[in-house]
């Protein structure tokens, strides 16, 4: 199934696209915002992807995508860095959309995410022999201490709705890393992890995912200014 790939890319990002122009919610004045905030993680994990991909810390099963590469990665991978965060943010503003009190205190938040920045700093500096849980828990450290310095309005609901977004974070990684299909869609070398997985799912994805999500956020918030 050569096309399991982009239909999940396409699939998560369908439903976000088609309500991004409701009335009431109109998702797309974010695009500019967005548009920028895509392209900058796209900078900082673009990079990141291809050095792991060249030496074999994560790789992709060639039964589950076309074949068309770009710089030693599949182009479905790069749709992924455009479609999962612009479902991912349009389900943060959608839900506050609906939910506008959905959110902790400042309190609350600050001492989450402090606490946030120390676990993800230490688990960093007890595994700097392994290159995925080193690299990704540094930069999850570097943001998190970021935005709970700067900007930290974003993480009294991102906390919140971040939660939600772990339900299709289950279901569509979890087919990436081998749930309900014969093989997995990317393969990961386990000495250069954890190797605690979720279901199928390495744990270090879970933090992937939170720090790619809530840097886009922190760079819409730093150019809308609301």
């Amino acid at each position: 199934m050569t096309y399991l790939y982009l239909l999940l890319n396409l699939g998560s990002l369908s439903v976000p696209f088609i309500f991004s122009f409701y009335p009431k919610l109109k998702f797309y004045k974010y695009w500019k915002s967005l548009g920028i905030g895509i392209l900058i993680s796209m900078l900082i994990f673009i990079p990141w992807d291809i050095f792991f991909t060249i030496h074999g810390i994560w790789g992709f099963n060639s039964d589950y995508f076309l074949g068309t590469k770009l710089f030693n990665l599949p182009i479905e991978e790069w749709l992924f860095f455009i479609c999962i965060p612009y479902a991912c943010v349009f389900t943060h503003y959608a839900l506050l959309y609906y939910f506008p009190n959905l959110k902790l205190s400042s309190g609350t938040t600050k001492l989450i995410g402090y606490v946030l920045f120390l676990v993800f700093f230490i688990i960093s500096m007890y595994n700097y022999n392994k290159w995925y849980t080193f690299i990704n828990f540094s930069v999850a450290t570097i943001l998190t201490l970021l935005v709970v310095t700067k900007k930290p309005e974003i993480l009294q609901s991102y906390l919140l709705t971040f939660l939600v977004m772990l339900v299709p974070f289950f279901i569509v990684n979890g087919i990436l890393t081998g749930s309900f299909i014969e093989n997995e869609v990317v393969w990961y070398n386990n000495s250069e992890n954890l190797n605690i997985r979720l279901f199928t799912i390495p744990i270090e994805d879970s933090v992937y995912a939170f720090t790619l999500i809530l840097l886009n956020l922190f760079i819409i918030k730093s150019i809308k200014k609301t």
